[in-house]
């Protein structure tokens, strides 16, 4: 397993996989990996002759007062994770290789980042946008994988590649949850034995706003107030958004007609935690 921590060398091993026809499965992510990244490992492992991980806590994705600092890291667990699941290279800038001084250019996408998570965090969507735009020109990969938790983000990348032409295939894979239900999370790391006890409210909220949409409830204002009514019962948890949106423009639906996204950040504690359904 190649590590480099340069744009030239990764570049240099793709020239070289290029000339001898093979596909590349890029998964981004910004390390501290769990059950979740490797899903998608393995999926891309599955599709692909070479895999590529990136490995990168992204800093013009996080705002100001946000856990930059604090985001948890181990690059060496990392690293084991990744060789036992077959990747072929890891790639573990520095931010002053992936933002050179003078670094002024930003990939951003309207409408799609505007609402839930991009209410209260307005700039996190045109930096996440940025560095997999660098990551999918760096890496030339076919294909890209991205876990349906970050359901928003997934969505935002899907928008951004078809309306710029991208020459990438976007794959969206499942949620990958505790044995309780929690979703995975490397934030779930922040929580003492107390709050990990009461971020279970977030499956079980949305698992009854689920089965009450499924039972026929098409009203999305009854299914939020259900959302929100078990989420509140839950003294720790402090709700940031409940919301049904419509799947193409992430925008609030009033009555559910298609496909709708629910989508919910709740802060357990200090912690911001999200969590999702697609039906």
């Amino acid at each position: 397993m190649i590590i480099t921590k340069t744009v030239k060398e990764v570049k240099e091993h793709v020239r070289e996989w290029k000339k001898q026809g093979l596909s590349i499965g890029l998964v981004p992510t910004m390390g501290y990996l769990h059950e979740g990244h490797a899903s998608l490992i393995k999926k891309a492992r599955e599709d692909n002759d070479i895999v590529i991980v990136s490995d990168f806590v992204n800093p013009i994705q996080f705002g100001v007062g946000e856990d930059l600092e604090s985001y948890p890291r181990d690059f060496a667990a990392d690293c084991k994770l990744c060789e036992g699941l077959g990747v072929d290279l890891i790639f573990n800038p520095s931010p002053e290789e992936m933002y050179l001084d003078g670094f002024h250019s930003h990939v951003g996408v309207d409408v799609l980042s505007e609402n839930l998570c991009g209410k209260t965090r307005p700039i996190h969507f045109n930096g996440v946008c940025t560095v997999v735009t660098k990551l999918f020109n760096i890496s030339e990969a076919n294909r890209a994988y991205f876990g349906q938790k970050d359901a928003q983000q997934l969505c935002i990348v899907k928008r951004m590649v078809r309306d710029l032409n991208y020459n990438i295939e976007i794959i969206g894979c499942p949620i990958i949850r505790e044995d309780d239900g929690l979703a995975k999370s490397s934030r779930n790391t922040y929580l003492n034995p107390e709050e990990r006890k009461a971020a279970l409210i977030l499956n079980k909220a949305l698992t009854s706003g689920k089965s009450l949409l499924l039972s026929g409830e098409l009203d999305a204002d009854k299914i939020k107030k259900a959302i929100t009514d078990i989420i509140n019962s839950e003294p720790l948890a402090k709700i940031d958004y409940v919301e049904i949106v419509d799947t193409k423009e992430l925008q609030p639906v009033k009555q559910i007609t298609g496909e709708v996204l629910c989508a919910i950040a709740v802060y357990i504690g200090k912690t911001r935690l999200i969590d999702n359904f697609f039906a």
